[in-house]
């Protein structure tokens, strides 16, 4: 038993450290990179005042676990049909896993989904090993203890044992698609923290991010301004930033 569970430890340290030197071979780019940095509720603030919109999902898409990170985005559709065809009706949605760059941020949309388990444990971990760098389910997820032992950044709308096979059938990929409230388009940036998750057109991207910025800045010299002074009155007359 002892020598089963340090196998099982050794074979987790080594999926991380390769997905980690997958991601690593990934161009850099600055403004995921950005991305990565911000805070996602400033991203939401300058993308809604910049542009008068609102860029971050539902209240209930949640991380499994306490996680950061961006990329652009691979979406993946799935419409609800009732078939005896197996995994084949679903096969897009595992060539975009196998098929996309490294990090990438798998967008999963299945309609009326939140009964389903969309993203398991082989899925995540075909992902982590090739070092995306996160995934967003519109449905729930399974597999909870192998997603958790790989460390798999996801995020989902709830958690079911219920399989997609024999239930759904790929409906497109690197299509549009309404993402817990949002639209997200292929390559369009999504960026996600404790606070939730939030889509940046990918055309605005600069524009949004050094707003973002400036806003993280702010909020981040309004910190101690309070801690000093004791006034949150004092500190927005300052900072002029709530």
């Amino acid at each position: 038993m002892k020598a089963k569970m340090l196998l099982a430890a050794i074979a987790a340290a080594v999926l991380v450290a390769l997905a980690g030197w997958i991601s690593s071979q990934a161009a850099e780019d600055p403004i995921i990179e950005g991305f990565r940095q911000a805070e996602v509720a400033s991203v939401a603030d300058a993308t809604e005042q910049l542009y008068g919109q609102k860029s971050y999902m539902l209240h209930d898409m949640r991380a499994l676990f306490k996680t950061k990170f961006a990329g652009p985005a691979v979406t993946v559709l799935l419409k609800k049909e009732e078939h005896k065809e197996g995994a084949a009706a679903t096969q897009g949605m595992i060539d975009a896993i196998d098929n996309s760059p490294a990090g990438s941020v798998y967008v999963m949309v299945l309609e009326n989904g939140l009964d389903y388990g969309a993203v398991g444990g082989l899925m995540a971990t075909t992902m982590k090993v090739r070092g995306f760098a996160g995934a967003i389910v519109d449905a729930s997820i399974r597999d909870l203890p192998q997603i958790q032992r790989i460390q798999f950044p996801i995020y989902s709308r709830g958690v079911s044992p219920g399989t997609t096979v024999g239930h759904y059938r790929c409906a497109g990929v690197n299509v549009p698609v309404t993402c817990a409230g949002v639209t997200v388009r292929p390559k369009d940036i999504i960026a996600a923290d404790e606070d939730g998750v939030v889509v940046v057109p990918f055309e605005k991207a600069a524009e949004i991010l050094k707003k973002a910025q400036e806003l993280d800045n702010t909020e981040h010299s309004m910190y101690p301004f309070i801690e000093r002074f004791k006034s949150l009155k004092e500190a927005i007359a300052k900072f002029g930033r709530i």
